[in-house]
């Protein structure tokens, strides 16, 4: 008897234990389930949000119609079309002007009208957009306001590579890379590598950011890093920052930039600066002075500002004696009314930097002494006086360490591309 109450104790308490651990067992399973079905809830609603504001607007309250600005088409008109009255377009007409000129807009752009999500169909926003970032907000209902605001600009990392078949530029546009990273590339690399002079089968892989809207590409903003591969020699761009300067240096620490003297001549004032329209000293007419004048007496040595290889030595009626560098694959500069030309300068030339190329005169269209100096980037002129001279020392012994980090890492990104 005593053995058989002892074997339905143990048949129920085995069942009791099975039970308890089916239980523990479901409900850890449940509160997993439930932990995840919030963290997705939360995740959704999230992204919901995002869909749901447009212009800072909650699309989901209304019918919002997208439309174009067309040829001589003016504000009053295209809301006119809403049935905006005539005393709310002239509201907004006053209050926009410090914000933007409603006479203005531009063929072309677009617009957005958010109108109630009814039968009446009663405007309460309209979103005028002066680019694909930036736009001006109104609110119709109620009172006016008038915001100006930009959608949020997001950069995202792209990597690319190509190889040399005829030029950089046709190996960027052949490969769907935007060929406006071929001037940036050939900048960064433009004292180290000779653009004019690359070969079949050099190649290059690059890091860069490209700027979206939305998902809509906005354009490139600028290369990350690089590697190159000339004439069987790679060429790393590792970014580093030293003494609070961003530059690119070489997989040895080596600046892969080279400076330019701040001047061509010493002991000078500037008499007249870089402009687009400026009043000709002589003619008397308006015209481009894409350079700066260096007034010095006559006779003053002038040096080339940097390294690079005497393309012309000439005379005109206009810059009287010149002397025309190409320093490398993207700048080239021009030395203007000299009197003469130093010993030895001649097309074809190599001269170094802080070299005599010539002296100081008045030759050609001239008022007195003076250089007439000049600067082409990528055949574009740009105004001496605005370009950074980057630093060219190695990177310093006690920034080694950090070097050294930063390079491994985008040394391997780039191998593997």
């Amino acid at each position: 008897m005593q053995i058989k109450q002892l074997i339905i104790a143990l048949i129920i308490s085995s069942a009791l234990l099975i039970t308890v651990d089916t239980f523990l067992t479901r409900s850890s399973f449940i509160d997993t389930e439930e932990v995840n079905d919030t963290n997705t809830s939360e995740e959704e609603s999230d992204a919901d949000l995002k869909v749901r504001l447009q212009f800072g607007i909650a699309v989901d309250s209304f019918r919002v119609l997208e439309g174009r600005v067309q040829r001589n088409q003016t504000l009053s008109q295209i809301l006119s079309a809403y049935n905006i009255s005539a005393s709310v377009i002239h509201e907004i007409s006053v209050f926009s002007r410090e914000l933007f000129d409603v006479r203005r807009i531009r063929q072309g752009n677009s617009f957005s009208v958010f109108l109630s999500n009814d039968s009446l169909n009663i405007p309460h926003y309209f979103v005028y957009q002066f680019n694909p970032v930036e736009y001006v907000r109104i609110r119709l209902n109620d009172t006016i306001l008038i915001e100006k605001d930009s959608k949020e600009l997001n950069q995202i990392l792209q990597k690319a590579s190509g190889t040399i078949n005829s030029s950089l530029w046709n190996a960027m546009t052949g490969n769907d890379i935007p060929p406006v990273l071929a001037l940036e590339l050939s900048e960064i690399y433009a004292w180290t590598i000779d653009f004019f002079g690359l070969r079949e089968g050099d190649s290059f892989s690059i890091f860069y950011y490209e700027n979206f809207i939305d998902t809509t590409s906005v354009g490139v903003d600028r290369i990350k890093a690089a590697r190159f591969s000339h004439r069987g020699k790679e060429i790393y761009a590792i970014p580093f920052e030293q003494d609070s300067t961003l530059s690119f240096y070489d997989q040895y620490g080596n600046s892969l930039r080279r400076t330019f003297l701040k001047a061509p001549l010493r002991y000078s004032r500037i008499s007249s600066g870089f402009s687009h329209s400026r009043m000709h000293p002589i003619h008397r007419v308006r015209r481009p002075h894409h350079g700066v004048d260096y007034a010095a007496p006559a006779g003053t040595p002038v040096y080339a500002i940097g390294d690079g290889r005497v393309t012309e030595t000439s005379y005109s009626r206009g810059p009287g004696n010149m002397v025309k560098i190409r320093h490398n694959s993207v700048y080239t500069t021009a030395y203007m009314h000299l009197r003469n030309f130093a010993s030895g300068i001649r097309p074809n030339v190599w001269v170094e930097q802080g070299d005599v190329i010539g002296y100081v005169g008045s030759t050609g269209t001239s008022t007195g002494p003076h250089l007439d100096f000049r600067i082409w980037r990528n055949g574009q002129p740009v105004d001496p006086l605005s370009i950074e001279s980057p630093p060219v020392e190695p990177v310093k012994e006690e920034n080694i360490a950090d070097f050294s980090r930063i390079k491994e890492v985008w040394t391997k990104r780039l191998d593997s591309l």
